[in-house]
């Protein structure tokens, strides 16, 4: 069942789902610039109108699309970290290495345009998605500042640590070849030993 809305058929339950699904398309090859809401529309197989009644616009849509993917992100970190003591900072930073280059290898296309089209961002979706981008931090600000604190961590540098961890594990995606010799297992398990060895932890 569709509804008409300024002459275009919406699928219920599907008008969402489709246009998001077509933005990352549209976004991962021509880039935000070169993307048309016409391109968009098009590729979802939907008329302006349908996707007018979703998004009142492509900056809209690219903020939405940004948001639900770090949303998701935050929601994998929560799940790998629930079940771990506050006070076991190797094995939550493990997590999260874990959480994290998974992510970035399964959903590469979502984290790269979120990395890329940031900049694309008009003042007010910037300033309202900037929590966000501040939470991505202190997840890993928090792990290890705590390892630190507890003598787990011997970093002399914790935000500078936390920055290069975190940029480490976030870089995958841009180089990632799905069909290369290298596993996301792989991967997790090298970028633990990277990370490690970046905050310099006590040896097990």
């Amino acid at each position: 069942m569709s509804t008409a809305v300024d002459g275009g058929a919406i699928p219920r339950g599907g008008g969402r789902e489709a246009i998001a699904a077509a933005a990352r398309e549209v976004f991962h090859e021509r880039g935000y610039h070169g993307a048309s809401i016409r391109d968009i529309a098009g590729r979802a197989g939907l008329s302006l109108s349908a996707l007018y009644y979703w998004h009142p616009s492509k900056q809209d849509l690219l903020a939405a699309l940004i948001e639900e993917h770090t949303l998701e992100y935050f929601r994998r970190c929560d799940e790998a970290l629930a079940d771990i003591p506050l006070t076991d900072s190797t094995a939550r930073l493990a997590a999260l290495v874990r959480a994290t280059v998974v992510y970035r290898v399964e959903q590469q296309v979502e984290s790269n345009i979120s990395a890329r089209e940031w900049r694309n961002l008009e003042a007010g979706q910037g300033e309202r998605l900037e929590g966000l981008r501040t939470k991505a931090s202190t997840i890993w600000a928090d792990i290890v500042d705590e390892g630190v604190r507890l003598g787990t961590f011997r970093c002399p540098h914790p935000a500078d640590a936390r920055r290069a961890a975190q940029a480490a594990c976030n870089a995958i995606a841009q180089w990632y070849r799905p069909d290369g010799t290298l596993s996301a297992e792989d991967l997790v398990e090298r970028y633990t030993l990277i990370v490690m060895r970046i905050v310099d932890a006590e040896p097990a």
